[in-house]
This record gives structure tokens, sequence and C-alpha cells, in this order.
């Protein structure tokens, strides 16, 4: 008998993004204008966004997780990202769900992030 908690094997954890959607590139340019107020690097680069689904209606749904749990900005990250994607043309709104599954971690960085803060 599996544990509930165990995902189905081949299962990604990370839902994956609606890449083709033509609002999908907005968005993502979006997101690389909110920082992590701890760490230089936009939120997007520093791999804290894992999904954006797009619905046919252009409702955006982010799923994002943050450095972790006990990040000051907990409360605040979720609306500063509405922020700078709801202005995006063509957006009917936008949802954010925090996860902590999988937790973040830094190979979740883009290459230009690990650059940035000397990782690489």
């Amino acid at each position: 008998m599996t544990h509930p908690s165990e995902q189905l094997e081949g299962t990604p954890l990370i839902a994956p993004s609606t890449v083709e959607h033509p609002l999908y590139e907005s968005v993502v340019e979006a997101c690389r204008t909110v920082y992590d107020p701890e760490i230089p690097v936009n939120i997007y680069d520093l791999g804290l966004i894992y999904t954006i689904d797009i619905s046919s209606d252009n409702a955006v749904k982010i799923i994002m997780t943050l450095t972790a749990p006990g990040c000051p900005v907990a409360g605040d990250m979720p609306g500063w990202i509405v922020e700078a994607i709801e202005p995006v043309a063509g957006v009917k709104e936008v949802d954010v769900e925090l996860t902590w599954e999988p937790p973040w971690g830094m190979e979740m960085m883009s290459d230009e992030a690990r650059l940035e803060l000397g990782f690489m």
C-alpha cells in the first residue's frame, strides 16, 4: 500500500506551464520585474515560479514557492506578483498559489541567477 503523500511514479511535482499560450512570454517578463528582497535576483530566475498556467480565457494561475517557509515577505510576495501581471495586456485575472512541494533549492535557479550571485 502506498502512502497518500507519495507521488505516482513519473508524476511531476511541478505542474507544466502553458508555454504555448500567446501571453506566456509577457507573463514571464512581468514575473521578472518582481525581486526577492533578500536576494538581488528576480523571482523567475531564482526558480520561485513553478508553474504559469494560462487558461483559454486568459486567466493566469501562478504556482510558486519561496526560498524558505519563514520568508519575511511570504504574505506580500503573491500580491506583488498579481500587481506585476495584472497590467499585462490581455490578462483577465491573476491567481497566485503558494506551495512548499517540492521545496525550493539552489538548483532551481537559472544559470544567469547563479552567475549573478557568484555560484558559477
